[in-house]
């Protein structure tokens, strides 16, 4: 049995170190390293897209946390990460994204933001809330894991986390962007049989004893295990559906997978493909993560204190033959590795080709941007590490904004630059600073309980959490960018051709 284990790890450790030096031989240009030359087919942007969403710290923690406060209604947030967060990002965003950011010839959401308000101060705050925010956004894809390698699996943490770091860190910087939809596609396939085996063995399982037993139980236990009924518990709910689900439209590094599309044919596949790949993957974890109150009567506790974190461990534990185990293992490095690397990726380019090419050294060559993107995909990548081991206080600030503050400040500007030619530069700031200063503001106020605020209204914001201002930090915005474009100066009928004009092509 030891050796089998072994095996299964070692192979996929040189499936990841093959496909590393096969994809180092096609990276020799700044677009092959950021974007794959924007040569990247269906399958493997279908399956990057959703290994880059769906991270391990969604599927061990999160879809655990969120399945015992909510029950089976956590399969709403699937439902809404398929349908929102992934098809109609598809479908709205991919073909008008690939268009634009080509014609235009941007790599990163703060040169689409430069050429499309013709405005270097806002690409230059966008690189810098991508670098504030990313890195311990990074850091946190580590954090949290701990229970499930010590306490169920027996590995270390220190020694599972450095080899996580050694495996994203070699394929990306050797390969770039094609690398990491390679190897997400190999990891994709493996998060699909970890997670369709998890689903059958818990269900299997006595204690859930099938779908319709599983269901019975929860509802006996609590009616509210199936179906929130309280006002309180939906905006909760909804909540997190938003933040989770419309969220994508704003991340930078999930936005950059419509970059790399060979071409907008493909997209019709990529979106079907990328859809029922989110529904595996969202349905089975938080089906997982609902069934908790099946197996605990109290939350599991970790030195004195209740730990939601050790739910989805825990079942595993309980649950998977130790082979299977093996491969959740392999699943959980899978997702680790696909989120860290599309993270690290944004920030590297974003830090090299808009903060340093496009501001501070302009003439820096080309040869001299990519060793810089991959010097800083490695510095990335050990300060991830060296967070994720030794967590100073504001880097876990940081951590809890990271999603609401990122996609609050970039998915209106994003979604309007696209579409609506009249937005103005006025109008994108407006919210760009709003979406930012709402999940900031609701972070210091849950942790902060000001004066001016009665105790009811703080009962219900520490209830709801930052979830509510980040899902705030993204809809409020989008009514905040029209208003403000509606009143303020409008660009010169010049500078919309250029930038719509699909006939034409600009050249940075």
């Amino acid at each position: 049995m030891l050796f089998a284990k072994i095996a299964m790890m070692l192979s996929f450790f040189a499936v990841i170190i093959g496909l590393s030096l096969y994809t180092r031989k096609k990276t020799n240009t700044v677009d092959d390293f950021v974007v794959g030359n924007r040569s990247v087919g269906p399958w493997m942007s279908a399956f990057s897209y959703g290994t880059a969403y769906f991270s391990a710290v969604l599927l061990i923690g999160f879809a655990g946390k969120v399945g015992w406060g909510y029950g089976m209604s956590a399969l709403l947030i699937a439902l809404g990460n398929s349908i929102i967060g992934t098809y109609l990002a598809w479908r709205i965003l991919g073909r008008k994204t690939r268009e634009m950011t080509s014609r235009l010839n941007v790599l990163t959401m703060p040169s689409f933001l430069e050429k499309r308000y013709d405005s270097s101060s806002m690409k230059i705050v966008s690189s810098l809330i991508i670098f504030i925010f990313f890195v311990p956004y990074a850091a946190s894809v580590f954090m949290g894991l701990s229970y499930l390698f010590e306490q169920t699996f027996g590995i270390p943490y220190v020694l599972a986390l450095t080899i996580m770091a050694l495996l994203a860190g070699l394929y990306l910087v050797l390969g770039g962007y094609m690398a990491v939809a390679l190897v997400d596609f190999v990891q994709g396939l493996i998060m699909i049989a970890g997670v369709v085996l998890m689903v059958y063995f818990v269900v299997g399982h006595e204690v859930v004893n099938g779908f319709a037993n599983g269901f019975a139980s929860l509802r006996t236990i609590d009616p509210e295990l199936i179906m929130p009924s309280s006002a309180v518990n939906w905006v909760g709910l909804i909540s997190l559906i938003i933040l989770t689900s419309l969220g994508t439209w704003g991340l930078p590094q999930m936005v950059q997978k419509f970059y790399g599309i060979k071409n907008e044919q493909v997209i019709p596949l990529a979106t079907r493909v990328s859809t029922i790949f989110s529904l595996i993957i969202t349905m089975g974890a938080y089906y997982v993560g609902s069934t908790g109150h099946l197996f605990f009567a109290e939350l599991p506790v970790f030195n004195g204190t209740a730990t939601p974190d050790l739910i989805m461990p825990t079942i595993i534990g309980q649950t998977l033959p130790p082979l299977v185990g093996v491969l959740i293992l392999i699943l959980v490095l899978s997702a680790s590795m696909s989120t860290l690397s599309s993270l690290v990726l944004t920030a590297s380019s974003s830090v090299s080709i808009d903060l340093v090419k496009g501001t501070i050294k302009k003439d820096i060559s080309e040869k001299a941007t990519m060793n810089l993107m991959r010097v800083l995909c490695i510095a990335f990548i050990a300060f991830c590490l060296y967070v994720a081991l030794n967590p100073p206080g504001i880097i876990l600030t940081l951590m809890a904004l990271s999603w609401g503050a990122v996609a609050g400040s970039f998915l209106a500007p994003y979604i309007y630059g696209l579409f609506w030619p009249d937005t103005t530069r006025a109008g994108a700031w407006a919210g760009m600073l709003t979406g930012l200063f709402i999940a900031v503001g609701g972070y210091l106020v849950i942790n902060t309980s000001p004066a001016f605020i009665s105790s009811d209204i703080m009962e219900l914001f520490t209830k709801w959490g930052t979830p509510f201002f980040g899902s705030l930090a993204m809809i409020i915005p989008l009514g905040v960018v029209p208003l403000v474009s509606l009143i303020t100066r409008s660009y010169t009928e010049e500078h919309i051709n250029r930038v719509y004009n699909e006939q034409e092509s600009i050249v940075a």
